[in-house]
């Protein structure tokens, strides 16, 4: 078994799309009408992608991570070449942190578009 997808609310999917695409070189495998009115981008790469829903409603805030039961922390990321991503993301306006080393590797964090929060992992 594998995970496939999750799926997550944004105010704007195709901005938010597009700026994983940048970062993460990932594509836009799907997009269209979604349920109730709104519209979902999914993008990633050939196994796997964040099914990203604008609802036809506006968002209401996001509840404070690690502190509501379902509530979304982070979305982790595996990345070949760490330095090339964090270069990437901090050229796009967004503050790396949280760097750590230990096996089984590399990451750090950054809270991305839509207030997400990002880890980015390399196993090499």
């Amino acid at each position: 078994m594998k995970l496939e997808h999750v799926n997550i609310c944004v105010p704007d999917a195709k901005s938010h799309a597009a700026v994983l695409m940048d970062l993460f070189g990932w594509k836009v495998r799907w997009e269209g009408p979604a349920k109730d009115d709104g519209y979902t981008v999914h993008v990633g790469d050939d196994e796997s992608y964040l099914a990203l829903y604008t609802p036809a409603w506006a968002l209401k805030p996001e509840a404070q991570r690690y502190h509501h039961q379902a509530g979304l922390n982070h979305v982790g990321v595996v990345v070949e070449d760490l330095d090339t991503v964090e270069a990437r993301v901090k050229a796009a306006g967004y503050m790396p942190h949280s760097h750590a080393d230990y096996e089984p590797g590399r990451r750090f964090y950054f809270d991305g578009p839509d207030d997400v929060e990002y880890e980015v992992v390399s196993y090499d």
